[in-house]
């Protein structure tokens, strides 16, 4: 793995995760996620912490980069952005139905739509990765 690319891709993938992650859950989702919380109560931060939420989306882009780089499927934005879907579907459908089976933070429909929405947003960020890398100088293989 050329470990330039890999870090093209993550940085071009975290960030696109970040700004996409503000626009679907913190402006165009905020009401659904609210009216979706579960009972539990004092576990949303008054103000959050942007810098362990941008450390957390980096390491997200850096795993769709790192599945888009070791992919063998052509590097193409349509190959980004099923990588990139499926990657995030299996991520959040995983966290968030073992976090509905041990705890109260959200209701069923959140759990069911949340990864939903976030393989649109991995989806994007996959294509963009790719986009980039196609771009990007390949070291020798």
């Amino acid at each position: 793995m050329d470990l330039q690319r890999f870090v093209t891709g993550t940085v071009a993938g975290g960030v696109t995760l970040f700004v996409l992650g503000y626009l679907i859950f913190d402006v165009a989702f905020a009401g659904f996620y609210a009216a979706n919380a579960g009972p539990a109560i004092g576990v949303v931060r008054d103000g959050q912490l942007l810098w362990a939420v941008a450390l957390g989306t980096l390491a997200y882009g850096a795993l769709i980069a790192y599945v888009i780089v070791t992919s063998r499927a052509p590097l193409t934005a349509g190959a980004g952005v099923v990588i990139g879907a499926t990657v995030a579907f299996l991520v959040w459908f995983t966290v968030d139905f073992i976090l509905y089976g041990i705890s109260n933070l959200a209701t069923l429909t959140r759990t069911v739509v949340d990864p939903l929405l976030e393989a649109v947003r991995g989806g994007v960020a996959g294509a963009v990765i790719a986009a980039v890398l196609r771009g990007a100088p390949v070291a020798a293989r």
